[in-house]
């Protein structure tokens, strides 16, 4: 299966460490057929190491597609075994992590936002990457590092992976990130968001797909993203916290489905039968009922009796061993007029969110061909 079979990419859900595993792509599949999934940054060497247990890593359902194999790694030889052997797999494209601002990812300029510094490098990793797979090949990244942070500079980057490599697709987070003194946690709300560096992409290089990313939280903000000219939005940490809500109008809002009518207590049901059937598979009783059930504990996020829920949640995770188990102890929580009620009208958005973006746009980029390709 290759990318072209599928919608555009209007609508992702952003890969997101210990979150966007294949639990929770699986709910997130439930809801919305055609939102583009990511896995979780997978480092290229833990690819390598597990070759004998590669299905607890990359395995996943069909009905999973739409979906992006994000991978981490600053070593050219392990990033090109790690995509020959995801290639088994069929994912529909493969992304290099070039924004996590994780100390453990980051530090020491190992990967991360870090190779941002690097672009001559990243271009060269990309182009390895693409050489070993027949699927397209993306980078995520964020506007800057540090006071690496100007317009042109970001441009610069952009610049030099795309003219050294096949990549014509980027995932921009719309801040930089600061690799001291702040946690990862800190790095999504402290440096300011620019989107105008993003708008400005779209102007300055018109050959290439960009995806925006940051500070948008529900598919009215993606709408209005897409109403101002962004080619594709990725949503993070609300398509998480709030998957009903955040998820369950993509497939209508953005991409112009009709209602499907579904409800929670489907999703429940149907969510019930993978996670029985994938209990223990793993090896080593993994996963077991908490891995599975981990997803769901947002999925009623503040309905009438999510904190009673909850509460159940902590106590049958003691005792229950089965996901039936598990959902008779607790669904009684939540009233059938939650579980049975298709989804209600999307929460609105900020209207101001990019009101006056193409007034702030800086000046455009010139390419410096020859300093920004070969001084580094």
């Amino acid at each position: 299966m290759v990318a072209r079979q599928y919608l555009p990419p209007w609508f992702s859900v952003a890969p997101m460490m210990d979150w966007t595993d294949n639990h929770y792509r699986t709910l997130a599949r439930l809801i919305s057929k055609h939102a583009w999934l990511y896995t979780e940054m997978l480092a290229a060497e833990t690819i390598i190491y597990q070759q004998g247990n590669l299905d607890r890593f990359l395995a996943f359902s069909p009905e999973q597609h739409p979906i992006v194999l994000q991978i981490g790694g600053s070593n050219l030889d392990n990033l090109a075994k790690a995509t020959e052997l995801a290639n088994a797999y069929n994912y529909d494209e493969i992304n290099l992590n070039c924004g996590c601002p994780s100390p453990k990812v980051a530090g020491h300029g190992c990967f991360g936002v870090s190779l941002m510094l690097d672009p001559k490098f990243v271009g060269e990793a990309m182009s390895v990457i693409a050489a070993n797979t027949n699927v397209p090949v993306s980078v995520k990244c964020r506007i800057g590092v540090d006071d690496h942070d100007s317009y042109n500079q970001l441009c610069d980057f952009i610049y030099k992976v795309s003219s050294l490599s096949p990549t014509r697709h980027f995932i921009i987070h719309s801040r930089k990130a600061l690799l001291n003194g702040i946690s990862p946690a800190e790095n999504r709300t402290i440096p300011p968001l620019k989107y105008e560096y993003y708008y400005a992409l779209l102007r300055d290089f018109p050959d290439l797909t960009f995806t925006l990313n940051g500070g948008i939280n529900t598919v009215d903000e993606v709408n209005a993203a897409l109403r101002k000219g962004a080619h594709h939005v990725m949503v993070g940490r609300a398509a998480y916290q709030n998957p009903w809500y955040t998820l369950g109008h993509v497939d209508t809002a953005i991409y112009g489905a009709p209602s499907s009518g579904l409800t929670r207590r489907q999703v429940v049901e149907k969510y019930q039968i993978y996670g029985d059937a994938i209990l223990g598979t793993y090896g080593n009783n993994r996963p077991h009922v908490r891995d599975v059930m981990k997803p769901l504990l947002h999925f009623f996020h503040s309905e009438p009796g999510n904190g009673v829920f909850k509460r159940k949640a902590d106590a049958a995770f003691q005792t229950c061993k089965t996901v039936k188990s598990f959902l008779e102890e607790t669904i009684v929580a939540i009233p059938d007029s939650v579980l049975d009620s298709p989804i209600e009208e999307a929460p609105r958005g900020r209207e101001d969110l990019f009101a006056d973006v193409h007034d702030l746009l800086p000046p455009p980029y010139k390419a410096r061909e020859q300093e920004v390709l070969y001084a580094y």
